[in-house]
């Protein structure tokens, strides 16, 4: 398919990543844990190298691998990042604890909808990042949007979840459900009166979306 070829010459002019991070990619292929796509997360990060943000939330840590590539990316932010499963959210913290970035990295240990209070508190936040479960993700974006500064950035992962959303055949009728989430997701956030989306085909897909001013 003509998508595989351009995301492999992407892929195939991107720098190797420092060592770390490396072994971080290495160790979620081994392990099936789910990181962004080579040039999904070179695409985020080179936005919000324009933005500046200052301060990021990030809502699904993972193993850390992107909280840790934001921080890098930019030496001026600070990132809180949350996470609900246990396994990954001490994964993630001794990958942070081996990071020269990892004192600009805090980890909050739980479900995101039930830690709006605990990280809005950290906030308010030039940019939120989802990357956590994509059936809760207007949730998320209803829920934490208003710790966003007046004009600040969400930017939501995996909204054409491999090329499903579009019509490529669902295998299961759980898939087949959580397409129609996203979708719903990808028409509500298009048509939302407080911000401006913008989706990108890269990685599994971006949504860009920035707070209109003053709102």
């Amino acid at each position: 398919m003509m998508e595989n070829r351009i995301d492999h010459y992407i892929e195939s002019l991107i720098k190797t990543r420092e060592p770390l991070f490396a072994e971080m990619e290495a160790f979620a292929r081994e392990h099936r844990v789910p990181i962004m796509e080579p040039a999904g997360i070179e695409a985020l990060l080179q936005i919000m190298r324009i933005q500046q943000p200052k301060r990021i939330l990030e809502i699904g840590t993972a193993i850390g691998y992107s909280a840790l590539r934001m921080a890098a990316a930019l030496p001026d932010a600070e990132v809180v990042s949350i996470e609900r499963d246990e396994q990954r959210y001490r994964q993630a913290m001794s990958y942070i604890g081996r990071s020269e970035y990892g004192s600009r990295v805090e980890v909050l240990f739980g479900d995101a909808l039930e830690l709006v209070d605990k990280a809005g508190e950290k906030g308010p936040y030039d940019a939120i990042f989802i990357d956590a479960a994509k059936g809760q993700y207007t949730k998320f974006f209803e829920r934490y949007s208003a710790c966003l500064t007046a004009e600040g950035t969400a930017y939501t992962d995996n909204v054409l979840f491999k090329g499903y959303v579009a019509g490529v055949p669902a295998e299961s009728k759980r898939i087949i459900n959580l397409v129609k989430k996203i979708q719903s997701y990808n028409e509500w956030l298009m048509n939302h009166p407080d911000f401006d989306t913008a989706l990108f085909p890269v990685g599994d897909g971006l949504a860009v979306s920035r707070k209109r001013g003053g709102k």
